[in-house]
């Protein structure tokens, strides 16, 4: 059945209202911060026999648009021929649907006239599934137990009726079951939602219609990224960057990519990674494609996200690697890896196409897990939170300055929601000088962050990157800024022995915890970007006098002013160094 362009125009906004909805239902009604604020969930639709991507919700994380398909894929591996209407599965298993234990899956099948249509699926983090770790962020973890609890794909629903037994299994693995259990909570209702708006959509369109435009839209993604690696000039094109260490041992780890171009396919090939590690830096195969998914969809940002955009791409991710790691692997900082991961895709491309590609961004989520208990309570209290930083330039412009990495939409809890509920306190909030990565357009600052501990005594873990090996220019553009993270004790500031991450911070009332997070790397020679934006930069306190004359040869003076003869001068040296 073909559909005239305008009825897939209507039906496909009508659809993507939908997976958007319920991500709006969910953040209104988790009990966690970590959705209810930051936003960490995504919802979408499915196709009914293969689970891959039909439609997206636009609000949630990146991340979750490529992982969600293999989230569904084992729920229909699971169900079977047995998926009945008003069934669903739960899991966080990592190594069949990807990300980490703190990501809860939920795959509901959706039936139409007793017929399989289609699935919906919801994905939130919640805000503490056991392990070691208030949180989860374990930095010193050496298999997924000392995480948290892993769950297998389980019927949550059987036929509409609640497995009260299954529920209490998951509010029993949590610090803090209440958090826990209003999310499940949230999530199943944000599904029942998608499947009232669905059952509006089909009584309008019909079912026809309505699956033709799923095949349309599908058929669109895979022509146009055909088209646009088509545009790309053939060859192999290699880049690596790594890992300051795995919470283990202290020695980087590379990710390494050989993208080849041939024709209109792709192959991804991550042959030349790192071998799994013993700390939480491994990810899932089916986490790598996912977040390789994620940094094609940044590369070519007009194409739908459907399933039809690996249509083209094919991937060597050998067994045993850092990126596919197996169970009981720890993988806790997936964030750490997928970011790096799509640092160097993003370099890959730039090599094929330097319009194409941003410059590396800040590359660490910087989780920060602070937690203790309150006289007289059981229960413990805890704060957790991640931070954001520069992102990279690109041909267009500047890098975004303290925005959210390229896996995410997530933004940061505000500090008073923190402070109002937590015996915490933020002395500092503010864009890190000098942190950007110069260039023609330079990188995004980074930002700097200070938690005071209110509390008598609490405990503290800190998960980051970028300590070592700083995000990195493109084009002749320099690096940003790297992470720095320092803590306060009895006898002044420390630095973590493994610089981006520490575990089993004592803390007493009055120290803090200290994060200046990294900048984006920068596009084009630092020579030719404008004299008078690097002025204003002088100007507006983000980049110093100094280094505007050292980094990019402009001679100004502290309110801005250009010496325009020194300033020629200056470049001209700088170009002929070049």
């Amino acid at each position: 059945m073909s559909v005239d362009p305008v009825t897939l125009s209507v039906v496909k906004g009508r659809l993507e209202q939908i997976s958007d909805e319920m991500d709006a239902a969910l953040f209104r009604a988790a009990f966690s911060p970590v959705i209810a604020e930051a936003r960490d969930a995504s919802h979408g639709i499915y196709e009914a026999v293969t689970g891959d991507t039909l439609i997206q919700g636009k609000e949630g994380l990146p991340i979750f648009v490529g992982v969600m398909s293999f989230a569904v894929k084992a729920a229909i591996s699971k169900a079977g021929d047995s998926a009945r209407d008003g069934d669903l599965w739960i899991f966080n298993d990592p190594y069949v649907g990807g990300t980490h234990l703190s990501d809860f899956k939920i795959v509901r099948p959706y039936f139409r006239d007793g017929e399989l249509f289609c699935w919906l699926a919801s994905v939130g983090h919640w805000h503490d599934v056991g392990g070691g770790v208030p949180g989860n962020y374990n930095p010193s973890a050496t298999d997924c137990f000392q995480e948290g609890f892993v769950l297998p794909p389980v019927k949550l629903m059987d036929e509409g009726a609640l497995r009260e037994d299954v529920v209490s299994i998951l509010t029993a693995n949590s610090r803090l079951p209440g958090s826990s259990y209003g999310d499940l909570m949230g999530q199943l209702n944000s599904l029942d939602l998608g499947a009232r708006r669905l059952n509006d959509l089909l009584d309008e369109y019909g079912t026809e219609t309505v699956r033709a435009v799923f095949v349309e839209l599908r058929e669109r993604s895979a022509r146009q990224m055909r088209s646009l690696v088509g545009e790309l000039p053939d060859g192999t094109y290699s880049a690596e960057d790594f890992l300051d260490n795995d919470g283990i041992e202290d020695r980087p780890l590379r990710v390494a990519l050989d993208l080849v171009v041939e024709g209109d396919a792709l192959t991804f090939d991550f042959s030349r990674s790192a071998e799994a590690c013993a700390g939480p830096v491994n990810i899932s195969k089916t986490t790598t494609v996912a977040a390789t998914y994620v940094a094609l969809k940044h590369v070519f940002r007009d194409v739908p996200a459907t399933g039809g955009v690996l249509d083209p791409i094919a991937f060597v991710i050998p067994e045993g690697k850092l990126l596919s790691a197996t169970a009981p692997r720890p993988v806790g900082g997936y964030t750490e890896t997928i970011l790096r991961l799509i640092d160097v895709v993003f370099a890959a491309f730039a090599q094929a196409d330097p319009e194409i590609a941003p410059a590396n961004g800040y590359g660490t989520i910087n989780a920060v897990s602070i937690n203790g208990r309150r006289p007289g309570e059981t229960r413990p209290w805890m704060f957790f939170s991640f931070f954001g930083g520069g992102l990279g330039a690109h041909s267009d412009g500047d890098g975004l300055t303290h925005g959210n990495g390229s896996i995410s939409m997530a933004t940061i809890p505000p500090a008073e929601i923190l402070e109002a509920a937590l015996p915490v306190m933020f002395t500092e909030w503010a864009i890190r000088p000098d942190s950007a990565g110069p260039g023609k357009h330079r990188g995004g600052l980074g930002a700097v962050y200070e938690i005071e501990l209110l509390a008598d005594r609490a405990t503290g873990f800190v998960f980051g990157e970028r300590g070592r090996f700083p995000p990195r220019g493109i084009a002749g553009g320099g690096p940003g800024a790297m992470d720095v993270i320092t803590y306060t004790q009895d006898d002044g500031a420390r630095a973590p022995a493994m610089t981006s991450k520490a575990v089993g911070i004592r803390l007493k009332a009055g120290q803090r915890i200290r994060i200046e997070s990294p900048g984006g790397g920068g596009f084009g020679p630092p020579w030719e970007r404008d004299a008078e934006k690097v002025a204003e930069d002088v100007r507006q306190g983000f980049v110093s006098a100094e280094n505007a004359e050292r980094l990019y040869g402009v001679v100004a003076a502290g309110d801005g002013s250009v010496n325009d003869s020194a300033t020629a001068r200056r470049r001209k040296e700088m170009a002929a160094a070049a």
